[in-house]
């Protein structure tokens, strides 16, 4: 399994890869503010890629439950200065977490080779910059907007419903003239889902898989977590971040955004021992 970047390609056949979280916001529910400047942006930067980060997933929006939308000149004075401070000191990829197209577009000027987009090309422009950037895409499900997505989520068939979705939007990107190894999809749980929702789609990642394409999963200190362990403090959230990373291995996902490389990193390895038996 092949997944496509601007300026790489990532076998995934055998070993599943970190995507490190660098969130250029004030109000991130996890990390708001710590990292907004470029100096301390590259200082956590070099730290994930340290840790063993194959990507670096820079955000100026926060996406979290809640969240009023970021007009897109704030974005991009948030990103654009974290990006050209990261331009030849990073040898990971740089992923841009947007859905905005001339974000994006500025951002792959910049060094970035992915596309991390939670509405799956919502907007027509953000096909027209990835085809013709050849940067690798992300396509998340997503229910509503940050802003309403958990104002009481509903579905009639779970399952049935995010893997069409799925499969639709990633009809879309190849009929844009994406290239088809660039793409890679994300169940989105926590948008728009209940815990219950997101338990379920954990528990049958294998039936999300959608044209043979990679599996991004980002679940990285979530409140569903919390909720699962009885843990509320977000920073003790470590350890059920863990549990999903090994299991979720075993049943098919290969891409997992987290905050804390170093210990996701050494649990993938772990998991991708046992599967290599």
């Amino acid at each position: 399994m092949i997944w496509k970047t601007k300026n790489r390609e990532f076998d995934l056949s055998q070993r599943g890869l970190i995507m490190g979280v660098l969130n250029i916001t004030p109000d991130s529910f996890s990390d708001g503010g710590r990292f907004a400047s470029p100096e301390a942006a590259l200082e956590r930067a070099l730290q994930l890629e340290e840790e063993g980060a194959a990507i670096i997933d820079v955000g100026g929006e926060s996406t979290r439950p809640g969240a009023d939308p970021v007009p897109e000149e704030e974005e991009l004075a948030r990103v654009i200065p974290v990006l050209e401070k990261l331009q030849g000191r990073i040898k990971a990829a740089i992923a841009i977490d947007t859905y905005k197209p001339a974000v994006a577009r500025a951002a792959i000027e910049r060094g970035a080779e992915i596309v991390n987009d939670i509405t799956a090309l919502k907007e027509p422009e953000m096909a027209k910059v990835v085809a013709e950037t050849g940067a690798g895409i992300v396509l998340m499900h997503m229910k509503g907007t940050p802003k309403n997505m958990q104002d009481g989520p509903w579905y009639g068939d779970l399952i049935p419903e995010v893997r069409e979705f799925l499969r639709q939007r990633w009809l879309r990107a190849i009929g844009s003239e994406i290239d088809p190894l660039c793409v890679a999809l994300d169940p989105g749980i926590g948008f728009g889902k209940t815990k219950s929702h997101n338990l379920l789609l954990l528990k049958r990642l294998e039936d999300l898989r959608a044209e043979g394409r990679p599996m991004v999963l980002g679940v990285s200190r979530k409140a569903f977590l919390g909720k699962a362990s009885e843990e509320m403090d977000l920073e003790q959230r470590l350890w059920g971040t863990l549990a999903v990373t090994s299991l979720a291995r075993k049943l098919g996902a290969q891409i997992f955004r987290v905050h804390d490389v170093k210990a996701n990193v050494e649990a993938l390895r772990v998991a991708d021992a046992i599967l290599a038996e």
